[in-house]
């Protein structure tokens, strides 16, 4: 009886030493950043055009993260970078349908669109070449 006692005893201080590392920060200890989700970056949000179709909305922003089968029109994009139990970066962008086009989106990025002068500008420089 006492033999199995020192066991029980033995066993469970190698467990609480065991769980103990994963709550203490050792210095030195390198912690790999991981990240999860969709890369989301600002290019990728500026080639992005109301009316599109989701099979364009996919070709450049790629499969959504979360694509939920009670909002088949919204498409949620989430991309994160953990390092240990810090979060490094968080960012996260939403795209939203109706008749299979988009009709806006939301999120930690807006695109940069063209302004009318700079339009302008373009189809003036193709018309001297052609």
């Amino acid at each position: 009886m006492q033999k199995k006692f020192v066991l029980f005893l033995v066993l469970a201080m190698f467990g609480l030493m065991l769980n103990a590392c994963s709550y203490l920060k050792f210095p030195g200890v390198y912690r790999i950043a991981v990240q999860q989700g969709n890369i989301i970056d600002q290019k990728k949000v500026d080639q992005l055009k109301m009316g599109m179709s989701k099979r364009q909305v996919q070709f450049v922003m790629g499969s959504p993260l979360i694509n939920d089968a009670f909002h088949e029109d919204r498409w949620d994009y989430i991309y994160q970078v953990r390092r240990g139990d810090d979060t490094l970066r968080n960012r996260r962008f939403t795209v939203y349908f109706e008749d299979d086009k988009l009709v806006r989106h939301e999120g930690d990025y807006e695109p940069n669109d063209v302004t009318p002068e700079e339009d302008t500008y373009i189809e003036d420089a193709e018309q001297t070449e052609g």
